[in-house]
């Protein structure tokens, strides 16, 4: 079987209010890239990805007329991919669901949010923690609810699947160097708290024997900025279960934490206008449990300059580069 993480930069953009792709000549919200290019960027990388499962972070909104499911598998229908069914959990206010996009002929897939408790809520709740030590709670919701899955593969293998996007830290609405500051820390605790959360879900599904599968966009990693010195933890170290308790693998964010300098897997590339250069950095992993390191897995960042394959074949390296910021990546398991 093979899964895979994509974070798709604004794919709500290539779709109208009836859900149809709008593979035009009008310009998406990628710089300089028309929602046609985009989108056939997109087929050309999921055609090229063939997995069984694709976790769309920033996936379609839904609301109003507008529905993330329908999106997709119009999308699907469009390029006739194999994973042509969706399924989405708790909707947003931010028009970036989380959806699995799957091939039915290889999975069954359902909603399956844990039942919530007063330490460890659904996460269409509310989280209560002590974020600055002030002995004062904290009230805690997920700008964008994970989502929870069970999953059955076709060989009957039964696993627990959560797509997460954790809150950003960027300091939008900064209006001076304080502001920026103020803001970056406060929305650090934010998605240090989500992190929190986050672990907790897993730690009870672990507890319960499930084979555990956690991918999707963390927006952080290690080292990745100077507030991981005043808070002593990424939130990537946070959800692998680096505090204790059952770990998660990913051997992406193993190889970043094992060595502060030299080269590091990176799934992202950004301009950076002021500095006038890209940026790249690791923030999307699969993350599974102990039992999953026995079934031959093997992780691939799709990077269209760092992965050979990718680099070898001129088509789908524009590809990659055209549809997003972020790069896919991939796990295959045998089961």
């Amino acid at each position: 079987m093979r899964v895979a993480t994509y974070n798709v930069e604004w794919f709500n953009t290539l779709f109208n209010d009836d859900n149809q792709l709008v593979p035009d000549g009008d310009w998406s919200a990628r710089y300089k890239v028309t929602r046609g290019a985009q989108a056939d960027a997109l087929g050309k990388v999921f055609r090229a990805m063939d997995a069984d499962a694709v976790m769309v972070i920033e996936a379609p909104d839904t609301g109003g007329r507008r529905n993330a499911v329908a999106a997709l598998e119009n999308f699907a229908a469009h390029y006739e991919l194999r994973t042509c069914e969706a399924l989405t959990g708790f909707s947003n206010d931010t028009r970036q669901e989380i959806a699995l996009l799957y091939d039915p002929q290889m999975l069954q897939v359902r909603h399956a949010p844990r039942a919530g408790t007063d330490a460890v809520p659904r996460f269409d709740g509310v989280f209560g923690i002590d974020l600055d030590v002030d002995a004062t709670r904290d009230n805690v919701r997920f700008s964008k609810p994970p989502l929870e899955l069970d999953v059955v593969t076709r060989a009957g293998t039964a696993i627990h699947m959560i797509g997460a996007h954790l809150k950003s830290k960027a300091p939008h609405g900064a209006r001076s160097d304080a502001d920026v500051m103020r803001m970056a820390i406060a929305n650090r605790r934010k998605q240090l708290a989500q992190a929190i959360w986050l672990r907790a879900r897993v730690d009870q599904v672990l507890d319960g024997g499930v084979p555990l599968v956690v991918m999707g966009d963390l927006n952080d990693g290690p080292g990745l900025d100077e507030f991981e010195g005043l808070f002593g933890r990424s939130s990537v170290e946070i959800v692998l279960g680096q505090d204790g308790g059952l770990p998660l693998f990913d051997p992406h964010a193993a190889q970043a934490l094992s060595q502060r300098f030299g080269a590091r897997p990176t799934t992202s590339r950004f301009w950076i206008k002021k500095e006038k250069r890209y940026l790249q950095a690791l923030l999307d992993y699969i993350m599974v449990s102990g039992s999953l390191r026995d079934n031959a897995p093997v992780w691939r960042i799709w990077h269209p300059l760092d992965d050979p394959e990718c680099w070898a074949d001129p088509k789908l390296r524009e590809a990659l580069v055209t549809a997003s910021d972020h790069f896919p990546v991939t796990l295959d398991l045998d089961i």
